[in-house]
C-alpha cells in the first residue's frame, strides 16, 4: 500500500491540512486515456475517459472506457481550476525548454543586473 500526501488550505487564512490517500501499486500506476466525454445533469457532472483507436478510418471508431468519474458541480469547478493552473505551469516550463541558452561569454556586458 502506498500513501500520497496532498496539501490544501482548510480555509483562507486557515492552517494547512494534509490529506493522506492510501492506494495500491496498481492504482498508483494510473490509466491511460486519449479521449474524454463530459456530460452533466442538474446535480452532477460525469467524465468518461477512454482509449480509442484514432487510426481506424471507419465511421465508427472502436474504443474502451477506462474510467468514469461522477463529480458534484462544486468539485468540478475546483477540478477545472486545478487543471488550468497545472496546465499553465506545464506550458510555461515547455516554453522555457525551447529557449536558446547563452554562455556567460556570449552575454552583452550591458545586459547584466546593476546594483
Amino acid at each position: 500500500m502506498r500513501t500520497a500526501a496532498i496539501l490544501g488550505a482548510m480555509e483562507e487564512g486557515g492552517p494547512q491540512r494534509h490529506i493522506n490517500l492510501h492506494t495500491s501499486p496498481e492504482v498508483m500506476a494510473g490509466i491511460y486515456a486519449n479521449f474524454a466525454n463530459v456530460s452533466h445533469s442538474d446535480y452532477e457532472f460525469t467524465i468518461t475517459l477512454g482509449r480509442v483507436d484514432h487510426e481506424v478510418e471507419d465511421i465508427e471508431i472502436p474504443g474502451v472506457a477506462v474510467a468514469r468519474l461522477n463529480l458534484s458541480a462544486a468539485f468540478m469547478r475546483e477540478l477545472i481550476d486545478a487543471m488550468e493552473d497545472n496546465y499553465a505551469k506545464w506550458a510555461t516550463r515547455q516554453s522555457i525548454k525551447g529557449l536558446p541558452e547563452l554562455d556567460s561569454n556570449d552575454r552583452d556586458p550591458g545586459s547584466g543586473s546593476h546594483t
